[in-house]
């Protein structure tokens, strides 16, 4: 009986798309062991009338209730019925707003999603995570001095993702493997544009990430020779002596995150920023 759940309802209101709001409700929920939230998830929530059916569901299951609503006097409502219905209520966004303002020194605009406002940068980084697609693992190497930004190294370091990652603070980023007797494309090498940095890391690490890699119904695949640190080492030796020969900076990703190897590629080229 100790190990038995309760389970309560947990109301999620959002003028935007909710997700912000979702992440904080499961983090929060989640420090309750004991306890499973059973969630209601209502976005897009901008006036009364759409207001209305939301506020019948929560009095017909009573829960904890938790909104970001940046327009006032709809947000104020949701806190009168909330109280009248006896359930408890927090406006999650309302304490950050105010240690802006507070900090800030003025009035916040409250305009409803202005997080995904489509604006110029917006754009970018929709731009630049297409580039990052149609110039992943090699693919379209003609344009590579249109990219910000070309990741080199040997398979399993991490080259698609932080590629991807680039791409969501709007830098083009393309990338492609090395593999020692296969000559690097000319365009490549007479680009002046892209910022050409290698990626590495320890032979122990790349045998480990390789080793989980599903590749067994690929036609002459060999997973021996794949995962074989002797093999990695030599592969590595090679991706090292290309990018000295060619004076590109080298980043060891083993013990790096994805954001940790991008923000070292970013202070690599500082008009990147």
């Amino acid at each position: 009986m100790e190990n038995r759940k309760s389970f309560f309802h947990l109301h999620l209101i959002s003028d935007s798309t909710g997700e912000t709001l979702i992440s904080a409700g499961r983090a929060a929920a989640a420090q309750f062991r004991g306890a499973l939230a059973i969630e209601h998830v209502y976005p897009l929530i901008r006036n009364r009338q759409q207001l209305l059916p939301v506020l019948q569901a929560i009095d017909e299951k009573p829960g904890i209730v938790l909104y970001t609503i940046v327009d006032q006097e709809l947000a104020d409502h949701v806190a009168e019925r909330c109280k009248e219905i006896g359930v408890p209520s927090v406006n999650v966004l309302e304490p950050v707003l105010a240690s802006f303002q507070a900090y800030l020194g003025t009035m916040t605009r409250r305009r409803v999603g202005a997080q995904h406002a489509l604006n110029a940068e917006y754009f970018k980084r929709i731009d630049a995570l297409n580039f990052a697609m149609d110039h992943d693992d090699g693919q379209l190497p003609e344009n590579y001095d249109e990219a910000d930004v070309v990741v080199i190294g040997i398979s399993r370091t991490s080259k698609t993702p932080t590629c991807i990652y680039l791409a969501n603070r709007g830098i083009k980023a393309a990338n492609l493997p090395l593999v020692p007797g296969v000559p690097l494309p000319d365009s490549l090498l007479k680009a002046t544009k892209p910022l050409i940095v290698g990626l590495i890391a320890t032979s122990d690490r790349i045998s480990q990430v390789r080793g989980h890699r599903e590749l067994g119904s690929v036609t002459g695949f060999d997973r021996s020779h794949y995962t074989d640190r002797a093999n990695i080492h030599e592969e590595l030796k090679y991706a090292r002596s290309v990018c000295a020969h060619n004076q590109w900076p080298v980043i060891d990703v083993t013990r790096r995150s994805i954001e940790e190897t991008a923000a070292a590629i970013v202070a690599l080229r500082p008009k990147l920023r």
